[in-house]
């Protein structure tokens, strides 16, 4: 395993996402605890040593699932970052409310890294406006958490903003192969780097765009090429190769992932890949922009939808056809209509919860002219 330095410790280039742990009956509440409490403890017996939560991860199972894998002395061998659900913080006290409501879950008495969730515009007002910062120093003097950080979802102009604000000790971006000019992307890395706060890349493989169903196009480019890596390993490659990233975090779903992340994080240094590689990287980007529609992440933030229509699985179905073939696909999203998962009555309560800021009813009914044409 890789490590790379925060200070004097030394942190796991790999860093365990606990959002995408396996489930049951493809239900995102009902974890399989058994296998995701044996793929945490393989993960820390082979080197990785951060690990991501959040309040809301798993319908709220997450954290409690951790708590119960880090029994029998695993607490003392990780670094463990969960987040402050900022959206819900209306007042001071609340910040302590949540913090200890997690600390109780995940069976500790501090956290490594503690991280205002989500920041946009929005949520940074709340930020303001209810002292969060002064709370969190207290919580820190309080030995409640150790280093402060915040997680980012808007536009490069906002992250600087929020950057200035306050000596942040680590902060938390979206970046991969398709989203170097997304959010904050390249030049909020960079600007990071340059206030000295280490960077935690999330969504490396696009919440699976860039390991699942990977267009032909992509494969014989790969394939074609000298170094024989897979669609995943150039992603995490990707985003490792740039300094200023301090661990990458992968939600792995099965023992099968778990083990290929842990193989692919013992080279991944930062400045490796040679102009070449990095050629070969901007063609396969340029095949993926021809043929996405939607720049979802299946973060499910946006479920549930008041009128039960499945989002993220419109979206996963209407790039899968555009990706690959329409005839496949076409009877996945027919399927849903007859139940009634695709009918969007355009409240807009989606759109406000999407961290990617995504024009969710717009895109519904493009998805539904493709297939309904």
């Amino acid at each position: 395993m890789e490590y790379r330095a925060f200070g004097d410790l030394k942190v796991s280039a790999f860093g365990f996402g606990a959002m995408r742990m396996p489930v049951i009956d493809n239900n995102q509440e009902k974890i399989d605890e058994a296998e995701a409490i044996k793929m945490i403890r393989y993960a820390i017996d082979n080197g990785v040593n951060y690990f991501d939560t959040a309040y809301v991860y798993h319908g709220g199972n997450s954290e409690g699932l951790l708590g119960k894998a880090l029994r029998d002395g695993y607490r003392e061998k990780i670094f463990l970052t969960t987040k402050l659900p900022t959206w819900l913080v209306k007042s001071e006290d609340d910040v302590f409310k949540y913090l200890d409501e997690e600390l109780v879950r995940l069976q500790t008495d501090y956290l490594d890294f503690y991280l205002v969730h989500c920041l946009d515009t929005k949520l940074f007002d709340i930020v303001k406006n209810c002292n969060i910062i002064k709370q969190l120093e207290k919580a820190k003097e309080m030995g409640k958490i150790r280093h402060i950080g915040f997680s980012f979802h808007d536009e490069l102009p906002v992250f600087k903003e929020i950057v200035d604000y306050y000596d942040w000790e680590i902060c938390q971006i979206q970046l991969n192969i398709l989203d170097e000019n997304y959010q904050a992307g390249l030049q909020g890395l960079e600007y990071a780097k340059s206030k000295n706060i280490p960077v935690i890349i999330m969504e490396p493989v696009k919440g699976g765009t860039l390991a699942n169903n990977v267009p032909q196009e992509v494969l014989d480019l790969y394939g074609n090429y000298k170094k024989k890596f897979s669609s995943v390993e150039w992603a995490f490659k990707f985003v490792s190769n740039f300094e200023g990233v301090l661990t990458i975090l992968s939600g792995v779903s099965n023992m099968e992932q778990l083990k290929d992340n842990i193989r692919i994080f013992s080279n991944t240094s930062p400045g490796s890949l040679t102009k070449e590689d990095l050629e070969i990287i901007e063609k396969v980007k340029q095949i993926y922009f021809s043929k996405i529609k939607v720049g979802c992440t299946g973060c499910n933030y946006c479920m549930p939808c008041p009128s039960e229509v499945k989002i993220p699985s419109v979206f996963q179905i209407y790039n899968n056809s555009s990706m690959f073939d329409y005839e496949k696909y076409k009877p996945e999203y027919v399927k849903l209509k007859s139940q009634g998962k695709t009918d969007c009555v355009e409240c807009g309560a989606c759109e406000a919860l999407c961290p990617q800021s995504i024009p969710i009813i717009e895109k519904l009914k493009e998805a539904a002219e493709y297939f309904c044409n």
